[in-house]
């Protein structure tokens, strides 16, 4: 699947902060988490323990029985595939957004954006620094 084609599966639930909120209160189906791997190519281990804090043998359990994801894991996925769009948006494409979510970035104090993504803090961190790269304020 594209990933716009992806994105656009959740245009309701990522529209707005609160849109989020209720969709992961609702929570989302633990496939999302596939469909990130699938459309970003980051290491589905590192996303699954880094990002989810959740083994990979849990996450294929989960897609198995078609588990929904709690609050919490709803909504990072949500803002993954949020911050996903925005970055596709401001670098054309998902493999250039992801060569510099790989690179130490100067507006998050050279720290690695993907290493931030284990938050909901450090995603929005991120997506303040793709705002201010869309408008060239990179200082």
């Amino acid at each position: 699947m594209t990933a716009a084609k992806l994105i656009s599966k959740y245009k309701t639930a990522i529209k707005s902060d609160l849109s989020i909120v209720k969709s992961a209160n609702e929570g989302v189906s633990s496939s999302i988490f596939f469909e990130l791997v699938e459309i970003s190519g980051i290491n589905r281990n590192f996303l699954a323990e880094e990002i989810f804090d959740i083994s990979l043998k849990t996450m294929l359990r989960y897609q198995k029985e078609k588990k929904k994801f709690n609050p919490r894991n709803s909504e990072i996925a949500l803002k993954l595939l949020n911050l996903f769009k925005k970055g596709i948006e401001i670098f054309g494409t998902m493999d250039s957004f992801m060569s510099w979510l790989n690179k130490p970035a100067y507006g998050l104090g050279e720290k690695y954006p993907i290493k931030l993504m284990n938050t909901n803090t450090g995603v929005d961190l991120i997506e303040e620094e793709l705002i201010r790269i869309e408008f060239g304020a990179l200082a």
